[in-house]
């Protein structure tokens, strides 16, 4: 795929360090701000993007991308992948989609009347270590059980703390720990057990924004309690406990480092298949065969799991104004 980057933020910078290892991607351009226009010029040096541009419009209509990676803010997913999509362009979309299912429902609508790839880059649920859960989950016997975290104390907190709000914590633009974090213990339980019955966000709200907050799902025959927070940090595992056994995941939901089984109280094994030292490696290597083989089937897979997500955080999102 020819890719315009579409952002300059954190989450490009760190994925600019795996492009090398994509070796169906060709870095065509990068769209940023006026005020980052710097970044991206050493950006293009330091990684061979071959042109910059600081105008959205004129980057798609003049750049000979076939792909758009939108990285930008959160509030700006919705209308940077619209533009896209209407010029044509398969969108690769950072987490999360949108903010709301409505938004998501009319880019799904003219990605499939278009015939074009969309797609939310979503870490976790590529990962080598996540296929692996999925597999072993029957080894579990009844699940009854489980408990997501991801609880990691924001940089940017303190500045909150002093009345300087940023993006992340801004509520007009998408900010928040259910959007931020716990959006990626939702895809990993909706790809494992679908949609729950029930929804309940319990958020811990400064500021109008959910700083952290707890998601209880109720699939019938277990219960999950799901944790995000950026207003703290602690060692981080969640646990998939079984009548049978019980899945112990180490670290950060979005990289799955490691899993241990359990027997009951004793441990059985350790497992870690990862086979590339970058979180995005996985998920970057199937877009780029989605896009070269123009796989609608594998699209049609992927936003039916998206919107079934965005059902999620629509009902979590009621639950407090934002």
């Amino acid at each position: 795929m020819k890719l315009l980057i579409a952002g300059s933020g954190f989450i490009v910078h760190d994925w600019l360090t795996i492009a090398k290892d994509l070796k169906d991607t060709e870095l065509e351009a990068i769209v940023t701000t006026a005020r980052s226009e710097k970044v991206g010029q050493e950006l293009a040096t330091k990684y061979g993007i071959k042109h910059t541009y600081i105008d959205y419009d004129l980057a798609l209509a003049e750049s000979k991308a076939d792909t758009v990676y939108v990285a930008v803010p959160n509030f700006l997913h919705y209308e940077f992948t619209k533009k896209a999509l209407l010029a044509g362009k398969n969108v690769i979309c950072e987490k999360p989609f949108t903010l709301n299912l409505a938004e998501f429902e009319e880019l799904k609508k003219i990605a499939l009347e278009k015939n074009l790839v969309l797609i939310e880059a979503i870490t976790n649920i590529y990962l080598p270590n996540f296929k692996l859960i999925k597999e072993k989950l029957p080894e579990l016997g009844n699940i009854r059980i489980i408990t997501m975290n991801y609880s990691q104390y924001s940089h940017r907190y303190d500045n909150f703390k002093k009345g300087i709000i940023e993006p992340v914590f801004d509520p007009e633009k998408g900010g928040g720990a259910l959007l931020d974090l716990n959006v990626y213990n939702i895809h990993l339980l909706v790809e494992l057990f679908g949609l729950p019955k029930y929804v309940k966000y319990l958020a811990n709200i400064q500021r109008g924004v959910d700083t952290s907050g707890i998601l209880l799902l109720d699939y019938g025959d277990f219960k999950v309690s799901s944790i995000a927070a950026k207003d703290a940090g602690a060692p981080i595992t969640s646990i998939i406990e079984g009548d049978e056994e019980t899945i112990v995941i180490n670290g950060a939901i979005n990289s799955l480092p490691s899993f241990d089984i359990y027997q009951k109280y004793k441990k059985l094994n350790h497992f870690d298949v990862n086979d590339h030292p970058h979180r995005m490696y996985d998920e970057f290597v199937a877009f780029e065969k989605i896009i070269k083989q123009h796989d609608m089937d594998a699209v049609k897979d992927s936003l039916k799991h998206s919107e079934d997500v965005m059902k999620v955080i629509d009902s979590a999102r009621k639950e407090f104004k934002q």
